[in-house]
C-alpha cells in the first residue's frame, strides 16, 4: 500500500505571532496544587520501580516475544488502574517497508470515560533499538540521580509517566474528562508501519493528544514541531565479466550507482529544511568480477509534507541521466513519517503548560523549531487541527547509544506534575 501524508499549510505571520507571544512572555506565578503535588511526589518511587520492571524487559522492534511480554505487562497495568483493554495487532494492509519484520509488534490501547466532555490521548511506545541479549551486560541502575538501562528515556519513561499519570488522576478520583484514551504502540523505532493508522484515526478523534517521547536533560522542553523522515533506496542492475580479461563485456553497477550518487548529492535545501544525505553503500561480489549489483540507500528529513513530492520527482527525474547504456536503475521512496509541522492550537496548551510548570518553579521551554528526528505525534497529527505536542516524558540523554541511556530521577514529579495538572484543565475548558 502506498500510504501517502496530506499536506497543511500554516500562515507564516500569524506562526511568528503566537510564538513569538508565547516565547517572550512570562507565565503568571501561582502556587501549586497541593493535593496534585503530594499525590505526585508519592509516585517517585513507584515510577522508578515500574521503570526497572519495563527496561528489565527486551523489547527490539524485531523481537516479537519481548514485544509480546511487555505489552502483557503494559496491558495488565492500565486493566488494573481501570481501563478498557485491548489488544490491537498491525493489518494486514501495513505500510512496508526494508525494514518491517515479518511479525510487526502489537499495540496496546485502553480507554477510560469519565463525566465530562474532552478527549484527550496519550502516546508513547514500547519498542528500542537494541538487539535481543544487550540488556545482560547493562541492566537496569541506579548512579545518583541518575537511572539507566536501555530504552529508558526511549521510550519506556513514556509509558511509565503514561501509568503514573492516570494512576495519579485515580488517586484524586479525578473524571471531568469525557475520555482519555492510551495507545502504546511496538514499531515506533522502524517508523509505526502498522500503527500509523490507528495513530492517525485516534489524533483525529481526539481534542487534544499528548505524546511522551523524552525531554533532552540539558533543555525542558515541549515541541511543537518534528522532522519528517524518508528513505531514498537506489538499486543499480548491470552486467557482471571478468574483471581482468574482458572488462569491457561488463557493466559495472558501482560506476552508475556513483555518478547517480554524485548527480544527487546536493539535494538538500536549507532554505526549506530539507535534508538529504547519502548514507550507505553496497555493490559487487568478488574482487575480480565487474559488479552486476550495486545499492545505495539516502536519509531524507523534511519540515513540510508538501516537499516530499517535490523531492521525489525530482529525484526520479535525475536518475533518467544514466552513465552506462544498458544499466537499470531502480528508486524506492519511502515516507517514513511525516512531519508535525506547527499549529496555532499548540501555542494555547503550550502556554498553558509552561504556566502549570512555574506553579512548582520550574520553566519549560515549547519549541517550534525542527530539530531532527520524527516522532509518531506526526501521525497523530495528520489528520486533525486539534493541538498535538511532544515531548511529555522524562528529562533523558543518549537515545539509542549502548552504553550510556539514562532519565533524570529529579524530573519524575515535575514531568507528572505538568501532565496531570494540564489533563485536568483542558478536561475542565480552562486551556484557552
Amino acid at each position: 500500500m502506498n500510504f501517502k501524508f496530506q499536506s497543511t499549510r500554516t500562515f507564516a505571520l500569524l506562526h511568528f505571532v503566537l510564538v513569538s507571544a508565547m516565547t517572550l512572555s512570562t507565565p503568571t506565578w501561582a502556587a501549586p496544587d497541593a493535593i496534585v503535588l503530594r499525590q505526585v511526589q508519592s509516585h517517585k518511587q513507584p515510577l522508578l520501580d515500574t521503570l526497572r520492571d519495563l527496561v528489565s524487559i527486551e523489547s527490539g522492534s524485531g523481537d516479537r516475544e519481548g514485544l509480546d511480554k511487555i505489552s502483557q505487562l503494559i496491558h495488565d497495568r492500565l486493566r488494573a488502574l481501570g481501563g478498557q483493554v485491548e489488544f490491537i495487532e498491525a493489518p494486514t494492509n501495513a505500510y512496508r517497508m526494508h525494514d518491517t519484520p515479518g511479525q510487526i509488534g502489537r499495540m496496546v490501547k485502553a480507554t477510560f470515560t469519565g463525566t465530562g466532555t474532552k478527549k484527550i490521548l496519550l502516546i508513547a511506545h514500547m519498542d528500542t533499538v537494541y538487539l535481543k541479549g544487550m540488556s545482560a551486560k547493562q541492566p537496569f541502575r541506579i548512579e545518583g540521580n541518575k537511572a539507566y538501562g536501555l530504552g529508558i528515556g526511549d521510550d519506556k519513561a513514556g509509558i511509565a509517566v503514561i501509568l503514573h499519570t492516570l494512576a495519579t488522576l485515580q488517586a484524586l478520583q479525578f473524571k471531568e474528562y469525557g475520555q482519555l484514551t492510551v495507545l502504546i504502540n511496538g514499531d515506533e523505532e522502524i517508523s509505526s508501519p502498522g500503527s500509523r493508522h490507528m495513530l492517525t484515526k485516534l489524533g483525529a478523534e481526539h481534542d487534544l493528544t499528548m505524546s511522551h517521547e523524552g525531554s533532552p536533560v540539558n533543555s525542558d522542553q515541549l515541541s511543537l514541531a518534528t522532522a519528517g523522515i524518508a528513505a531514498v533506496n537506489l538499486k543499480v542492475t548491470g552486467k557482471a565479466s571478468h574483471a581482468g580479461s574482458a572488462p569491457e563485456r561488463g557493466l559495472n553497477a558501482i560506476y552508475e550507482l556513483s555518478h547517480q550518487i554524485l548527480q544527487t548529492r546536493n539535494f538538500s535545501d536549507p532554505s526549506k529544511g530539507v535534508k538529504m544525505n547519502w548514507t550507505m553503500v553496497s555493490g559487487g561480489t568478488n574482487r575480480n568480477v565487474i559488479p552486476a549489483q550495486a545499492q545505495a540507500a539516502a536519509d531524507v528529513r523534511v519540515e513540510r509534507i508538501a516537499d516530499y513530492a517535490g523531492l521525489e520527482s525530482r529525484i526520479n527525474q535525475t536518475i533518467q541521466n544514466q552513465l552506462i547504456p544498458g544499466t537499470q536503475v531502480a528508486m524506492t521512496f519511502e515516507q517514513r513519517r511525516p512531519p508535525l509541522e506547527f499549529n496555532p492550537a499548540q501555542v494555547v496548551v503550550g502556554k498553558h503548560a509552561q504556566k502549570i510548570y512555574s506553579e512548582i518553579g520550574r520553566t519549560v521551554k515549547v519549541l517550534d523549531s525542527v530539530a531532527g528526528g520524527g516522532t509518531d505525534a506526526a501521525f497523530a497529527a495528520l489528520e486533525t487541527k486539534n493541538p498535538v505536542l511532544e515531548r511529555f516524558g522524562l528529562l533523558s540523554f543518549g537515545a539509542h547509544s549502548n552504553d550510556d541511556e539514562y532519565i533524570l530521577i529529579d524530573s519524575i514529579e515535575p514531568r507528572l506534575y505538568l501532565a496531570s495538572r494540564l489533563i485536568m484543565d483542558f478536561s475542565r475548558g480552562l486551556v484557552r
